[in-house]
């Protein structure tokens, strides 16, 4: 059973950064690619960035690109998503998970840590 762990949410001013990091247990990590999520109340968990496996290739949901910045660390099964020039429309609850496809957005697995909190205020 895959089990993730995200932190490194907080409260942040317009315009600062965050870093988040989100380790993943119970599978082979270094085969996985991997993503990060987020979701807001009343909405659907959307997609916001993916890694592949040897971290080579990334891509983006247009309202981060330029922005966010995913990276991951295979030795230690983390992926991280730098998050740069924060906006209060970052402001949501962020998750990782794998994907299943190259490309996608679709999570891999139906089963989310507990994200961590990200509050932008203006």
């Amino acid at each position: 059973q895959v089990q993730l762990v995200e932190s490194g949410g907080g409260l942040v001013q317009a315009g600062g950064s965050l870093r988040l990091p989100c380790t993943a247990s119970g599978r082979t990590f270094s085969t996985s690619i991997m993503g990060w999520f987020r979701q807001t109340p009343g909405k659907e968990r959307e997609f916001v960035a993916a890694i592949g496996f040897s971290a080579a290739r990334s891509y983006y949901e247009d309202f981060v690109q330029g922005r966010f910045t995913i990276s991951r660390d295979n030795a230690k099964n983390t992926v991280y998503l730098q998050m740069n020039s924060l906006k209060p429309e970052d402001t949501a609850v962020y998750y990782c998970n794998e994907l299943r496809t190259w490309g996608g957005r679709t999570p891999a697995f139906t089963s989310w840590g507990q994200g961590t909190q990200v509050t932008v205020s203006s």
